[in-house]
């Protein structure tokens, strides 16, 4: 069965899918509604030296329409949804979503955002 994964950050670079899934991903454009960006200052060795970056773009839940973060949603496998958990450092979590084409969607967010499914 495959999964919906929604991306606005590090999950779009190429080398981060080949360290993270061992393949390049296939999705479209989208957008997410209700939520900000902020950013995260990464400490994990493993995924500092996958994506190049030391701070990571995270989202913080509004509950604004005005809102709105773009991003990729790629179609990937249960098995590489565990593999993005694992990618992702604790300071996320992973909830789903209804983007702006309707489609359902896993995305990772801000630990600390009061999101409910």
């Amino acid at each position: 069965m495959m999964e919906n994964l929604f991306s606005y950050g590090t999950l779009q670079l190429e080398r981060v899918q080949l360290d993270t899934f061992g393949r390049k991903l296939e999705g479209s454009a989208d957008i997410l509604i209700g939520f900000q960006f902020s950013t995260l200052k990464i400490e994990d060795e493993a995924v500092i030296a996958s994506s190049g970056l030391t701070e990571h773009p995270v989202l913080i839940y509004t509950n604004s329409i005005l809102d709105r973060v773009e991003g990729t949603v790629f179609y990937i496998t249960q098995d590489e949804l565990l593999h993005a958990d694992e990618y992702e450092v604790d300071d996320y979590k992973r909830v789903e979503v209804i983007l702006n084409s309707g489609k359902k969607a896993w995305v990772y967010i801000s630990a600390d955002s009061h999101f409910k499914n």
